[in-house]
């Protein structure tokens, strides 16, 4: 078993009277992590918001009713809980009115869950994002060297709980990740009305993983108004598909100011929508380079949110074309990083940037010193 960094946290929240909120795409492992913390336990009442006798069970329930319906238990987990109805207030129901038991929900979609328990569950709650496995925890699973040998593996496949452990099967099992979650999940929702052209979209951003998107250019591609290519980015965003990067600005006329990128935070379902297996190897350097960019931004992000460290994040741009990869700022500290996989690449550090963000700390993060980045919590 895969030991997840996340389990720490969730631990040390049993027992707050907080119900625990656990977000993140569907196969990223809650439940597997939830099954193994429980899994010597008679005392909890396992849900499943996917079923639709769940569903009916809460629809228009009492406390009362659930004390009876959770007896004795003493841990409630509710999976896929926003697809119960009004689920923010039956969740307030029983963290309100059922004494002494611990709730746990998990959620697919951000979108979904945020929106139904925030109000109903503020000050209540405590949220964790959860994402698929990850550099640390595979470091900590075998060793340092072994999972830097595996990185051009990685930067392909990804890692998907189900992809890192069927070693010779990653793109059946990539395939169905894809069908079920990406091409049925989301395309169900009510929100989507032209599927087709959600995947021609999928698509365009997959081939645009590190550079500037425009959203108008992405609708003439596509066939989309540019106010509904951004309504539809923003529901990959919030089903944990996508995510955004923008741009840094604020001392320099000429810096781009409206500008954004948009990443994977998985490379296996990045290639999977391009239908793209071939290795690492094989690719261009620019495409190389564009499936190192999106592998150590995604993994930063998971560093960050597992670590605790609350920071803000950019890339950084001017009309000129020069160019930061990525810049952190946090605690009033500007962090600037530009990545390489060779780490013999070469790259000058822009003088504006020196001059107009002085103090600014800089350094080339490539496969040889990744664990630098990912590894320092």
């Amino acid at each position: 078993m895969i030991e997840r960094l996340l389990k720490q946290k969730i631990e040390m929240m049993i027992g707050s009277e907080k119900a625990i909120i656990i977000m993140g795409s569907r196969q990223v492992g809650k439940s597997t992590l939830l099954r193994e913390m429980f899994a010597d336990s008679q005392d909890v009442l396992w849900l499943n918001g996917d079923d639709l006798d769940v569903q009916e069970l809460f629809e228009g329930i009492t406390s009362t009713r659930l004390k009876v319906i959770i007896g004795k238990k003493k841990f409630v987990i509710i999976d896929e809980a926003q697809r119960i109805a009004d689920v923010g207030l039956k969740l307030k129901l029983i963290t309100d009115q059922v004494k002494g038991v611990q709730l746990i929900a998990t959620g697919s979609s951000s979108f979904e869950l945020a929106s139904k328990v925030n109000e109903p569950l503020t000050g209540r709650k405590r949220e964790y994002k959860m994402y698929p496995l990850s550099f640390a925890e595979m470091v900590e699973h075998t060793n340092l060297i072994e999972e830097k040998r595996m990185l051009p593996h990685r930067l392909i496949f990804g890692y998907y709980p189900e992809v890192v452990t069927s070693p010779g099967d990653e793109k059946a099992v990539l395939k169905e990740l894809a069908d079920s979650y990406l091409y049925k999940d989301i395309l169900s929702l009510d929100s989507i009305g032209k599927p087709d052209k959600l995947v021609k979209l999928l698509q365009a951003l997959a081939l645009q993983i590190g550079s500037q998107v425009s959203y108008n250019e992405i609708g003439q591609l596509v066939g989309f108004d540019t106010k509904t290519v951004d309504r539809y980015i923003d529901m990959l965003e919030k089903n944990y598909v996508i995510f955004r990067l923008g741009s840094f600005a604020r001392n320099l006329r000429n810096e781009l100011k409206a500008s954004r990128k948009i990443y994977f935070y998985d490379n296996g379902i990045r290639n999977a929508v391009l239908a793209n297996f071939s290795m690492f190897e094989n690719r261009t350097p620019e495409e190389a380079g564009a499936l190192w960019e999106n592998f150590i931004i995604s993994e930063r992000i998971k560093r960050n949110a597992y670590s605790g460290s609350y920071c803000n994040y950019w890339f950084w741009r001017t009309q000129q074309q020069k160019e930061i990869d990525y810049i952190e700022e946090e605690d009033g500290r500007i962090s600037t990083y530009e990545f390489k996989w060779d780490p013999a690449a070469k790259y000058k550090y822009p003088q504006q940037f020196i001059d107009a963000y002085p103090g600014s700390s800089f350094e080339v993060i490539h496969r040889s010193n990744i664990e630098e980045f990912l590894l320092d919590m």
